[in-house]
Protein backbone atom coordinates (compact mmCIF):
# COMPACT_ATOMS: atom_id res chain seq x y z
CA UNK A 1 0.00 0.00 0.00
CA UNK A 2 1.12 3.44 -0.64
CA UNK A 3 1.37 6.18 2.13
CA UNK A 4 -0.39 9.56 1.47
CA UNK A 5 1.65 12.36 2.42
CA UNK A 6 1.42 16.44 1.78
CA UNK A 7 5.03 16.33 -0.43
CA UNK A 8 4.13 15.80 -4.11
CA UNK A 9 6.21 14.00 -6.36
CA UNK A 10 7.64 14.82 -9.49
CA UNK A 11 8.51 11.65 -11.30
CA UNK A 12 9.27 10.76 -14.95
CA UNK A 13 8.68 7.93 -16.50
CA UNK A 14 10.83 6.45 -19.63
CA UNK A 15 8.99 5.13 -22.59
CA UNK A 16 9.86 3.84 -25.96
CA UNK A 17 8.18 3.31 -29.50
CA UNK A 18 9.48 -0.26 -30.39
CA UNK A 19 8.44 -2.50 -33.35
CA UNK A 20 5.10 -4.32 -32.72
CA UNK A 21 5.71 -8.17 -31.79
CA UNK A 22 2.87 -8.50 -33.77
CA UNK A 23 5.34 -8.24 -36.87
CA UNK A 24 8.33 -10.24 -38.38
CA UNK A 25 11.25 -7.80 -37.38
CA UNK A 26 13.97 -6.81 -39.65
CA UNK A 27 17.01 -5.07 -39.61
CA UNK A 28 17.79 -1.99 -42.31
CA UNK A 29 20.36 0.18 -43.57
CA UNK A 30 23.93 0.28 -43.20
CA UNK A 31 23.80 0.03 -39.67
CA UNK A 32 21.60 -3.09 -39.34
CA UNK A 33 19.06 -0.86 -37.18
CA UNK A 34 15.81 -2.29 -36.52
CA UNK A 35 13.04 -1.58 -38.78
CA UNK A 36 10.50 0.65 -36.65
CA UNK A 37 7.66 1.45 -39.64
CA UNK A 38 5.22 -0.96 -37.12
CA UNK A 39 5.66 1.01 -33.58
CA UNK A 40 4.28 0.98 -30.82
CA UNK A 41 4.64 2.15 -26.58
CA UNK A 42 6.99 -0.74 -25.62
CA UNK A 43 4.13 -3.05 -23.27
CA UNK A 44 6.50 -3.03 -20.44
CA UNK A 45 7.17 0.66 -20.19
CA UNK A 46 2.96 0.56 -19.86
CA UNK A 47 4.66 -1.01 -16.04
CA UNK A 48 6.41 1.86 -15.21
CA UNK A 49 3.75 4.55 -16.11
CA UNK A 50 1.14 2.63 -13.77
CA UNK A 51 3.80 2.68 -11.14
CA UNK A 52 4.67 5.95 -11.52
CA UNK A 53 0.87 6.84 -11.52
CA UNK A 54 -0.30 5.25 -8.37
CA UNK A 55 2.20 6.69 -6.22
CA UNK A 56 0.93 10.30 -7.97
CA UNK A 57 -2.54 9.45 -7.09
CA UNK A 58 -2.06 8.11 -3.60
CA UNK A 59 -0.41 11.76 -2.96
CA UNK A 60 -3.72 13.70 -4.12
CA UNK A 61 -2.46 13.88 -7.98
CA UNK A 62 -2.05 16.23 -10.19
CA UNK A 63 -3.90 18.75 -8.33
CA UNK A 64 -2.11 18.48 -5.33
CA UNK A 65 1.07 19.20 -7.42
CA UNK A 66 2.08 15.67 -8.35
CA UNK A 67 3.79 15.48 -11.80
CA UNK A 68 4.22 12.11 -14.03
CA UNK A 69 5.89 13.41 -17.23
CA UNK A 70 6.08 10.77 -19.99
CA UNK A 71 9.61 11.02 -21.58
CA UNK A 72 10.59 9.35 -25.43
CA UNK A 73 13.46 9.43 -26.76
CA UNK A 74 13.19 8.62 -31.10
CA UNK A 75 12.28 9.96 -34.57
CA UNK A 76 9.40 11.84 -35.41
CA UNK A 77 7.05 8.67 -34.88
CA UNK A 78 8.28 7.86 -31.34
CA UNK A 79 6.35 10.88 -30.02
CA UNK A 80 2.88 8.35 -30.51
CA UNK A 81 4.33 6.63 -27.15
CA UNK A 82 4.60 9.98 -25.38
CA UNK A 83 0.63 10.55 -26.78
CA UNK A 84 -0.08 6.97 -25.43
CA UNK A 85 1.37 7.65 -22.44
CA UNK A 86 -0.72 10.80 -22.12
CA UNK A 87 -4.14 8.95 -23.25
CA UNK A 88 -3.14 6.18 -20.13
CA UNK A 89 -2.93 8.89 -17.91
CA UNK A 90 0.24 10.70 -17.65
CA UNK A 91 -0.01 14.55 -16.73
CA UNK A 92 2.96 15.79 -19.33
CA UNK A 93 4.85 14.12 -22.18
CA UNK A 94 8.69 15.22 -23.61
CA UNK A 95 9.99 14.06 -27.03
CA UNK A 96 13.84 14.06 -27.25
CA UNK A 97 13.84 14.16 -30.86
CA UNK A 98 17.21 14.29 -33.23
CA UNK A 99 18.04 12.64 -36.47
CA UNK A 100 21.47 12.33 -34.60
CA UNK A 101 20.44 9.99 -32.26
CA UNK A 102 19.56 7.18 -34.43
CA UNK A 103 22.30 4.41 -34.07
CA UNK A 104 22.61 5.16 -30.42
CA UNK A 105 23.51 2.03 -28.56
CA UNK A 106 22.89 1.77 -24.57
CA UNK A 107 25.62 3.92 -23.75
CA UNK A 108 24.31 6.92 -25.95
CA UNK A 109 20.75 6.50 -25.35
CA UNK A 110 21.64 6.85 -21.15
CA UNK A 111 23.88 9.90 -22.57
CA UNK A 112 20.79 11.82 -24.04
CA UNK A 113 18.16 10.53 -21.69
CA UNK A 114 19.98 11.69 -18.64
CA UNK A 115 20.44 15.09 -20.17
CA UNK A 116 16.64 15.54 -21.15
CA UNK A 117 15.75 14.57 -17.28
CA UNK A 118 18.05 16.98 -16.51
CA UNK A 119 16.32 19.17 -18.53
CA UNK A 120 12.86 18.53 -17.28
CA UNK A 121 13.83 19.38 -13.79
CA UNK A 122 15.25 22.88 -14.72
CA UNK A 123 11.42 23.10 -16.27
CA UNK A 124 9.73 21.80 -13.35
CA UNK A 125 12.01 21.51 -10.50
CA UNK A 126 13.84 18.31 -8.83
CA UNK A 127 12.88 15.30 -10.33
CA UNK A 128 12.25 12.89 -6.99
CA UNK A 129 12.09 9.74 -9.53
CA UNK A 130 12.68 8.02 -12.93
CA UNK A 131 10.90 5.42 -13.52
CA UNK A 132 11.57 2.34 -15.96
CA UNK A 133 10.08 -0.92 -17.28
CA UNK A 134 12.44 -3.55 -16.62
CA UNK A 135 13.68 -3.37 -20.22
CA UNK A 136 13.00 -2.26 -24.09
CA UNK A 137 10.99 -4.79 -25.85
CA UNK A 138 13.50 -4.40 -28.80
CA UNK A 139 17.04 -4.20 -27.20
CA UNK A 140 16.01 -6.29 -24.16
CA UNK A 141 19.44 -5.04 -22.76
CA UNK A 142 18.51 -3.69 -19.57
CA UNK A 143 21.67 -1.88 -19.71
CA UNK A 144 19.67 1.47 -19.85
CA UNK A 145 18.33 1.78 -15.96
CA UNK A 146 22.00 1.20 -14.56
CA UNK A 147 23.57 3.14 -16.97
CA UNK A 148 21.11 6.38 -16.46
CA UNK A 149 21.43 6.23 -12.47
CA UNK A 150 24.97 6.66 -12.74
CA UNK A 151 25.12 9.32 -15.30
CA UNK A 152 22.30 11.24 -12.95
CA UNK A 153 24.51 10.12 -9.26
CA UNK A 154 21.26 8.50 -8.62
CA UNK A 155 20.70 5.39 -6.25
CA UNK A 156 18.98 2.25 -8.34
CA UNK A 157 16.16 0.01 -7.49
CA UNK A 158 16.49 -2.30 -9.87
CA UNK A 159 13.47 -5.20 -11.30
CA UNK A 160 11.32 -4.16 -8.42
CA UNK A 161 8.08 -6.06 -8.56
CA UNK A 162 6.24 -4.13 -5.69
CA UNK A 163 6.82 -0.15 -5.36
CA UNK A 164 5.83 2.37 -2.57
CA UNK A 165 7.05 6.05 -1.61
CA UNK A 166 7.07 6.05 2.47
CA UNK A 167 7.89 9.20 4.45
CA UNK A 168 10.85 7.99 6.97
CA UNK A 169 11.76 10.61 9.64
CA UNK A 170 10.32 13.31 7.77
CA UNK A 171 11.71 12.15 4.22
CA UNK A 172 10.44 10.73 1.07
CA UNK A 173 12.17 7.01 1.19
CA UNK A 174 10.76 4.56 -1.85
CA UNK A 175 10.68 1.32 -1.02
CA UNK A 176 10.93 -1.78 -3.58
CA UNK A 177 10.13 -5.88 -3.51
CA UNK A 178 12.29 -7.86 -5.80
CA UNK A 179 11.84 -11.46 -6.24
CA UNK A 180 14.10 -14.15 -6.83
CA UNK A 181 14.48 -17.46 -7.93
CA UNK A 182 13.99 -18.62 -4.24
CA UNK A 183 13.92 -15.13 -2.31
CA UNK A 184 12.40 -12.01 -1.79
CA UNK A 185 13.77 -9.25 -0.34
CA UNK A 186 12.67 -5.63 0.25
CA UNK A 187 15.18 -2.92 -0.18
CA UNK A 188 15.05 1.18 0.11
CA UNK A 189 16.72 4.33 -1.32
CA UNK A 190 15.92 7.92 0.05
CA UNK A 191 14.64 10.21 -3.08
CA UNK A 192 16.00 11.30 -5.43
CA UNK A 193 16.12 7.41 -7.11
CA UNK A 194 15.66 5.80 -10.17
CA UNK A 195 13.68 2.82 -9.89
CA UNK A 196 13.00 0.23 -13.26
CA UNK A 197 10.14 -2.11 -12.69
CA UNK A 198 9.09 -5.39 -13.61
CA UNK A 199 5.68 -6.75 -15.38
CA UNK A 200 4.77 -8.45 -12.30
CA UNK A 201 4.51 -4.43 -10.45
CA UNK A 202 0.77 -4.22 -11.17
CA UNK A 203 -1.55 -4.52 -13.93
CA UNK A 204 -1.44 -1.52 -16.00
CA UNK A 205 -4.69 0.67 -16.88
CA UNK A 206 -6.04 1.30 -20.27
CA UNK A 207 -6.90 4.25 -21.86
CA UNK A 208 -10.33 5.28 -22.19
CA UNK A 209 -12.89 7.57 -23.81
CA UNK A 210 -12.12 10.43 -21.28
CA UNK A 211 -8.36 9.63 -21.18
CA UNK A 212 -8.19 10.21 -24.88
CA UNK A 213 -9.94 13.04 -25.00
CA UNK A 214 -8.19 14.92 -22.27
CA UNK A 215 -4.47 13.62 -23.95
CA UNK A 216 -5.41 15.97 -26.57
CA UNK A 217 -5.09 19.35 -23.99
CA UNK A 218 -1.76 17.85 -22.54
CA UNK A 219 1.49 19.69 -23.15
CA UNK A 220 4.34 17.65 -24.98
CA UNK A 221 7.73 19.28 -25.61
CA UNK A 222 9.88 18.21 -28.29
CA UNK A 223 13.67 18.80 -27.23
CA UNK A 224 16.50 18.54 -29.53
CA UNK A 225 20.19 17.86 -28.44
CA UNK A 226 21.09 21.56 -28.90
CA UNK A 227 18.24 22.01 -25.78
CA UNK A 228 19.82 20.03 -23.73
CA UNK A 229 23.62 20.45 -24.06
CA UNK A 230 24.71 16.99 -26.26
CA UNK A 231 27.00 17.38 -28.60
CA UNK A 232 25.55 15.07 -31.20
CA UNK A 233 29.38 12.88 -31.88
CA UNK A 234 28.76 11.93 -28.56
CA UNK A 235 25.61 10.11 -29.53
CA UNK A 236 24.12 8.16 -32.70
CA UNK A 237 26.41 5.87 -35.10
CA UNK A 238 29.42 8.24 -34.65
CA UNK A 239 29.12 7.71 -30.68
CA UNK A 240 28.33 4.20 -30.37
CA UNK A 241 30.29 2.01 -28.44
CA UNK A 242 28.94 -0.97 -29.47
CA UNK A 243 27.56 -1.76 -33.43
CA UNK A 244 26.38 -4.52 -35.24
CA UNK A 245 29.12 -5.68 -37.86
CA UNK A 246 26.81 -7.85 -39.51
CA UNK A 247 23.50 -9.63 -40.05
CA UNK A 248 21.47 -12.07 -41.83
CA UNK A 249 18.31 -13.58 -42.10
CA UNK A 250 17.19 -16.22 -39.64
CA UNK A 251 17.42 -19.73 -41.41
CA UNK A 252 14.03 -21.21 -42.16
CA UNK A 253 13.29 -24.37 -39.61
CA UNK A 254 13.55 -27.52 -41.13
CA UNK A 255 11.06 -29.72 -41.23
CA UNK A 256 10.94 -32.27 -38.11
CA UNK A 257 10.92 -36.12 -38.27
CA UNK A 258 7.13 -37.17 -38.87
CA UNK A 259 6.76 -40.75 -37.55
CA UNK A 260 3.91 -41.96 -38.92
CA UNK A 261 2.25 -45.24 -36.19
CA UNK A 262 1.93 -48.54 -38.52
CA UNK A 263 2.14 -51.13 -35.54
CA UNK A 264 5.64 -49.69 -34.76
CA UNK A 265 5.77 -45.93 -33.71
CA UNK A 266 6.96 -46.75 -29.88
CA UNK A 267 9.92 -48.49 -31.11
CA UNK A 268 10.71 -45.90 -34.04
CA UNK A 269 10.24 -42.77 -31.33
CA UNK A 270 12.72 -45.13 -29.00
CA UNK A 271 15.33 -45.24 -31.63
CA UNK A 272 14.64 -42.08 -32.24
CA UNK A 273 15.42 -40.47 -28.87
CA UNK A 274 18.48 -42.95 -28.79
CA UNK A 275 19.79 -41.25 -31.72
CA UNK A 276 20.04 -38.09 -30.30
CA UNK A 277 21.47 -39.10 -27.31
CA UNK A 278 18.05 -37.85 -25.55
CA UNK A 279 17.64 -41.54 -23.51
Amino acid sequence: MQESATRPLNIVVLVKHVPDAQFDRHLTGPGHTLDRAESILSELDEYALEAALQLAEARGGESAGNRVTALAMGPAAAVNAVKKSLQIGAYAGVHLADDALAGSDAAGTSLALAAAVRAVAESNGPVDLVITGMASTDGETSLVPAQLAERLQLAQVTFASELEVADVDGAPVVKARRDGDSFTETVEAPLPALVSVTDQANSPRYPNFKGIMAAKKKPVTVLTLADIGVDPAQVGHDGAWTAVAASAPRPPRSQGTIITDDGTAGVQLVEYLAAQKLI
